[in-house]
């Protein structure tokens, strides 16, 4: 292991911490499913972020001394790549890129906190599969640590946080004064192999992960919080990504949980990229929306998506599929497996009816497919109302197979608080409590829901 510059014993410890931390996440990795996809390889180069004039005081503004560092490690290449170590202490900066074979670690103690001066915010272009910012039309304002075209990315630490201070934005959008689409907190574009573990991430100003046009993307042992009351503040959202994985966290934020998405009708549409080989397992939280969204940007498609595990809480929704007329594309091969749902407003809800359109170009005869949606194991307590199978007239939903459904009111053992809404659907239901709708057979026992 090459030694840092600007040495001394206390480097060399830290150095050894370092390792140890991501050594112990390998093996933890090692011991889980989704691991060894992207494992958080140890790095043989450390360097400090206060080698390159950083200051953890939480006044100085260190967006420069991100941008040194970043610049150092993408034109020196080590064999193996880079761990920039960020120390304890609270690290104010302003956004900044991430480059390949490189570790961003966030030491115990460690915040990284983003500035709130908005007006010098930088902007980048809209994605190609939504047309526009998601807010507004045009350009958005670039993430808070941003990546590009990237290999080989690791963000983790011992338990460090990434701070978006993203009141003064929640307060915009409110206020009806935003200029431009809010940064999310955590994007990579076009990248793959990237691993995030072991921080805490709060007050996100929009969405707090989005990996898009990714590839091997693992999210583990994160903690993703923001108030209740903050708008969009989603957790985690892969989009027109592949084999992506997250597990192992507690997400409690404003919007939903997690939310795969591909993309915004027309323009997602000619994009043609989806979403596929997408994990959500062992993830705890709440949220004024859903525990676990798919939707209801999926234009490129979504397919073969695992929720398995998961127990949500103090929401509005657990499960929700959302789609539209004018979205086109495909939701299908979705499994929900072994979900725990507490004092929820709606257990679950496959709709056609949500979302919104990004102009008035969009297809209204694109009609999405979905199919194949098996929902089994599902128990719920505090249930206000059980869910909800609406598809849409001209594209009814097919092969929705439920199974060991139980969704109670507080009250009651043997039933929600109200009844099942279903029309255009079709599929099957087995040991379901209360009893979905007569548009699902009884049988399980022929075709996919066998």
């Amino acid at each position: 292991m090459a030694a840092p510059r600007g040495g001394g014993v206390g480097v060399v410890v830290v150095m050894v911490v370092v390792v140890a931390a991501m050594s112990a996440a390998l093996v933890r990795c090692g011991e889980e499913t989704c691991a060894g996809a992207v494992p958080a390889r140890p790095r043989p180069e450390v360097v400090s972020i206060a080698e390159f004039g950083g200051v953890g005081d939480g006044r100085t503004v260190n967006t420069w001394a991100f941008h040194k560092a970043v610049y150092r490690i993408q034109h020196q290449r080590r064999r193996g790549g880079t761990t920039l170590l960020v120390p304890a202490g609270t690290w104010l900066t302003g956004s900044f890129n991430l480059t390949s074979h490189m570790t961003l670690f966030l030491a115990r103690g460690a915040v990284l906190k983003a500035t709130q001066d908005t007006k010098s915010w930088p902007l980048v272009e809209p994605l190609p599969s939504y047309g526009r910012g998601r807010e507004l039309p045009g350009a958005r304002y670039a993430s808070f640590i941003h990546g590009d075209g990237l290999r080989d990315v690791v963000i983790t630490g011992e338990k460090g946080v990434i701070d978006g201070q993203g009141e003064v934005w929640w307060n915009m959008w409110r206020r009806r004064t935003l200029q431009h689409t809010r940064p999310n907190l955590v994007e990579f574009m076009h990248s793959s192999g990237i691993h995030i573990s072991n921080i805490v991430l709060k007050n996100s100003p929009f969405w707090n992960i989005h990996p898009v046009y990714c590839d091997n993307v693992v999210i583990t042992n994160t903690m993703i919080l923001a108030p209740h009351d903050s708008p969009n503040t989603d957790g985690v959202d892969p989009d027109s990504s592949t084999n992506v994985c997250i597990e192992d966290s507690y997400i409690s934020t404003g919007d939903d949980l997690v939310a795969v998405k591909s993309g915004w009708d027309e323009y997602g549409i000619a994009y043609g990229r989806p979403s596929s080989g997408i994990t959500v397992r062992r993830v705890t939280g709440s949220s004024p929306f859903s525990g676990v969204a798919i939707g209801s940007e999926a234009s490129g498609g979504v397919s073969d998506v695992l929720v398995q595990d998961c127990t949500i809480f103090d929401s509005g929704f657990g499960v929700q599929i959302k789609t539209n007329a004018g979205r086109g594309g495909y939701i299908r091969n979705v499994t929900v497996d072994n979900v725990r749902l507490r004092g929820v407003r709606h257990g679950l809800r496959i709709a056609g009816d949500v979302g919104d359109h990004p102009d008035a170009h969009f297809n209204q005869l694109a009609l999405p497919t979905v199919d194949a949606v098996t929902i089994r194991n599902v128990w719920g307590v505090g249930v206000q109302q059980p869910g909800s199978l609406e598809g849409i007239r001209d594209a009814p939903f097919t092969r929705i197979c439920l199974s060991n459904v139980k969704l109670y009111g507080w009250r009651s053992a043997g039933a929600g608080a109200s009844a099942w809404k279903c029309r255009d659907v079709h599929g099957a239901a087995l040991g379901v409590q209360p009893w979905p709708c007569a548009e699902l057979t009884t049988s399980l026992s022929t075709g996919f829901c066998s």
